[in-house]
């Protein structure tokens, strides 16, 4: 069923948030104890947070298209 596969793809995207949020705490514990190296750590987690972002949003894409060619798909073969 399409809609199955829409939650599917939904939860996998909750997932990636809950990721972002772990990288910027695990950032913020990183800076407390070296605070000298703060630049290098808040960029690993901005380049970390944007490809995992990216990739939620193109999971989300690849729902839609799918979700859409499955609904085509079970009306042709139902009709």
């Amino acid at each position: 069923d399409a809609e199955t596969f829409a939650m599917i793809g939904k939860g996998l995207i909750v997932i990636g948030a809950v990721r972002i949020g772990k990288i910027g705490g695990s950032a913020m514990d990183a800076i407390a104890r070296q605070p000298e190296a703060t630049a290098k750590i808040q960029t690993a987690m901005i380049i970390a947070a944007a490809l995992i972002e990216g990739i939620g949003f193109a999971a989300l894409l690849h729902n839609k298209t799918i979700k859409s060619k499955l609904q085509g798909l079970l009306a042709v073969l139902i009709f």
